[in-house]
Parts: structure tokens; C-alpha cells; sequence
């Protein structure tokens, strides 16, 4: 705005499972500093584009009332992976999920998927006029699914309330993908009193980031936007191209060094890829596999992204925790790793690196106290488990949990073997057997 000079929008933001953001920014009339961590930071700003901050869980009918209003036009999207409540192998609204069951029901809806689909149905029953939805998550194709989502949930409706609304999202709604890049830890109380210092003003929503920001953004809206582009987006007809790029470049590392860590008692990130072990890892991982089974889009250079993925992760004003990039694997591992392995084995080649970050995530589930275990799918992973735990009975467990891994990849020999081998050699030679499996393998 301050770059266009159109100050017509502003942000309502809404927070889903917990209230604490929306609490933090009410009384600071939604006023937060962003504070970059790192080289290359710029000073400490602050952002005056939110003029509404509610919770979703305590007042889900002012959701529905927001997103109905004349005066909205666009509902941009950033629940994580889970927040979708989707069928991860389908790629279809998980209709058994009872909170999703619960919204289809006619309760004041709590999930994203029913909060959008009964706002939308109450825009069509008013006239409020047409509307863009955009997915800002580590989705592929994510304006593509959200739509086959807010579809799926009001196919289930009644005929009576589905086919008017079908009718009227199909020409008034838009679904456009985006590829957002940004880390973005969790603030701790030391940056609230860092933040302060810097302000003279204590700032309970402060937010603390990395100065690399990327937001690519196919440009299809049905109700005008922002220029974004003033403040540095890319509009591209792409946008699956940068998705791939990130998803099996930089998250799909994220996840590997996370579950390496782990297994090694590594507390951050930083700390996992200064270990030059999971360092070489890590990169023989996107050089040698991703890379060659992914189209980058002509404005990207493969080598110089995964070298700054790299220096990225090295940074260690960002406290990212191995606990934390670890969490929901169950969401993560299928959209970040296995279409790197999938293409991999489509071109007769052994998914090698792509394989021993798996086998990091099952080593994960199989060892963590179930209490630690932060994933949507834990109690069933659990189940999954056998009693006795060893890379022979753990690894064909979880290679046999469908929510995440197809029937091709559990039949694959070569692929069980590589999972087998490299759960083997974490289990029992610890680093020093990764460290000559990686020199010298």
C-alpha cells in the first residue's frame, strides 16, 4: 500500500487452534513488528495492515460473517499441511474426519475447509458478489486442492444446498496457487525482549524472520487484489514449477535435517546442518536426486538455490527446533520426499539420500515417547508399531501405512532394502556408521 498508494485493503486475520495471536494483537489495535534475524537483516518495522484479529475456534460464525461480507475479496490461506483435514494419497476432503463431519452437520463451522464453503454458501444466497481463495501452504498445486476441498465439502451438503452452491463457486470463485517462502520461528520470549530494546515498546506479537522473503502468486482473481508486486511478488503462470522447487528442494531438506537431528539429539536446525555428516546429506539429496527429477522454472538456478537453502538452514538467529520441523511428518514426508523417490525409481535409479531421510522419520516414530510424537496421525502410527522394534519389523509397519505410502512403493524390493539399510545403520552404528556409510559408501 505504501508503495501503490492504494489504501483501500486491510487484513482481518483469523487464528485457528489457539487464540493467542488474536489476543496478542486486539490490544495493540493489530499492530506487530517484524524483526529479521541474520545477514542482510533490515531494521525492525512495523506492520499496520491488519485491522481485525479474531479467534476462529471461539467466534466461528464471525468467520463465515467476515468472509460473506460485500467488502471481502479475497481469503488468503496459512494452516500448515494438517489444516486441510485432505486424504494426503486421494488428495480428496477426508470425509470420516469427524470435525469435518461435524461442520457438513450445520454446527457453526470450526474446520478452514467448512468455514470457507459456508461463507461462500452465504455470499451466493446474499449477492455479495465473486471472491478469490489462496492457499499460502506447502501444498502442490495448493489453489488446485483447496478448490477440489471447498467443492468436495459442498458436494456432501443436501442436493438442496450443493447445487446451487457448486453452481455459484464455479463462476464467481477463484483458486489461484501460490509458492510462499519465508522462515519464521515461533518468537520466543528473548526476541519479545530483543524486539523491545530495539523498539523502546514491548511488542507481544512481535515476529521474528529470516530477511529472505519469496511469494510467487498466479495472477487469477476474480475481485481485484493488491499490487503485490510493488512490494516484491512474482505473478508467474508457473506456479507449480517454484512449488516443486521448494517443496522437494528446501522443505524436503528441512524434514531431512530435522529427522537426522533428532535421531542425533541435534536441538535446531543450525545445529543438525552444521554436523558435516547430515551437511553432505542434506546436499547430495537435492543435487542428486531432487534436482534431476524436477523442471525448475527458467528464472531459478539449481545449484545456487540449493546453496542458499543450505546457508539458510545455517542461520542460527532463527532457533528453528528439530522438534518442530519435525512435527506432523505424517503430512509432510508424502508431499516433500516421495515424488522425489517416485521419480527416482521411474528412471531406474536408487532414491539413496531421499531413502535414509524416511527412514530418519520411522526411526522417529518408532523411538519417541508418544507424548513427543506432535503429528495428527500419531495414535494410529502407533498402533501401526509392533512391539518389538527393530528395522525388521518397524520399517515394513510403517511402509504399509497407507495415509502415506502407495501400494507401488511397498512393493518395490529396492526400496524396502534401502529403508531397511539405512534404519539399520541408525539404530545401531549411530554416526559413526552414517558418517562411513555417507565418506565412504
Amino acid at each position: 500500500m505504501l508503495a501503490s498508494g492504494d489504501f483501500e485493503w486491510g487484513i482481518v486475520g483469523v487464528t485457528q487452534r489457539s487464540d493467542t495471536v488474536a489476543r496478542q494483537l486486539a490490544p495493540q489495535d493489530g499492530l506487530f513488528t517484524v524483526a529479521e534475524r541474520g545477514d542482510g537483516a533490515a531494521p525492525a518495522r512495523v506492520v499496520s495492515s491488519i485491522v481485525e484479529a479474531i479467534s476462529g475456534r471461539d467466534n466461528p460464525q464471525d468467520v463465515v460473517d467476515r468472509i460473506a461480507a460485500p467488502a471481502t475479496r479475497i481469503v488468503t490461506l496459512t494452516v500448515t499441511e494438517k489444516g486441510y483435514r485432505f486424504d494426503p494419497v486421494t488428495g480428496i476432503l477426508n470425509g470420516n474426519d469427524p470435525e469435518v463431519q461435524a461442520d457438513l452437520a450445520g454446527r457453526p463451522p470450526l474446520t478452514v475447509v467448512g468455514q470457507i464453503a459456508r461463507g461462500l454458501q452465504r455470499r451466493a444466497r446474499s449477492g455479495a458478489g465473486p471472491i478469490t481463495v489462496v492457499s499460502c501452504d506447502n501444498l502442490p498445486g495448493n489453489g488446485e486442492l483447496t478448490g477440489t476441498l471447498v467443492r468436495g465439502f459442498a458436494a456432501a451438503l443436501p442436493a438442496v444446498e450443493s447445487e446451487p452452491l457448486l453452481a455459484w463457486v464455479k463462476g464467481n470463485v477463484t483458486f489461484p496457487s501460490t509458492m510462499v517462502d519465508r522462515m519464521v520461528p515461533a518468537t520466543t520470549e528473548g526476541d519479545l525482549v530483543a524486539v523491545e530494546r530495539e523498539l523502546g515498546l514491548r511488542d507481544e506479537a512481535a515476529v521474528v524472520a529470516e530477511p529472505f522473503r519469496q511469494w510467487v502468486i498466479e495472477d487469477n482473481f476474480a475481485a481485484g487484489r493488491p499490487r503485490w508486486e510493488d512490494a516484491g511478488a512474482l505473478f508467474s503462470s508457473d506456479v507449480a514449477a517454484w512449488e516443486a522447487a521448494k517443496l522437494r528442494l528446501l522443505n524436503a531438506s528441512h524434514s531431512m535435517l530435522a529427522y537426522l537431528g533428532l535421531v542425533a539429539g541435534k536441538e535446531t536446525i543450525s545445529d543438525a546442518v552444521a554436523e558435516p555428516l547430515f551437511l553432505t546429506a542434506c546436499r547430495s539429496m537435492m543435487v542428486e536426486e531432487a534436482l534431476p527429477t524436477i523442471t525448475l522454472p527458467p528464472e531459478l538456478d539449481g545449484d545456487r538455490y540449493c546453496a542458499d537453502v543450505l546457508a539458510r538452514f545455517a542461520n542460527p538467529a532463527l532457533g528453528h527446533t528439530t522438534a518442530k520441523v519435525g512435527s506432523d511428518g505424517s503430512q509432510k514426508i508424502g508431499l516433500r520426499l516421495l515424488p522425489t523417490i517416485s521419480g527416482m525409481l521411474d528412471a531406474g535409479r536408487q532414491p539413496r539420500w531421499a531413502a535414509l531421510a524416511i527412514a530418519a522419520w520411522m526411526h522417529r516414530v518408532a523411538t519417541a515417547a508418544p507424548a513427543d510424537l506432535n503429528d495428527p496421525l500419531a495414535a494410529e502410527l502407533q498402533a501401526a508399531l509392533p512391539a518389538t522394534r527393530t528395522a525388521a519389523t518397524v520399517v515394513p509397519a510403517l511402509l504399509g501405512f497407507r495415509p502415506i505410502f502407495d501400494q507401488n512403493l511397498v512393493q518395490h524390493e529396492g526400496f524396502t532394502e534401502l529403508l531397511l539399510h539405512w534404519y539399520r545403520t541408525l539404530e545401531t552404528d549411530g554416526l559413526e556408521g552414517l558418517g562411513n556409510e555417507i565418506n565412504h559408501g
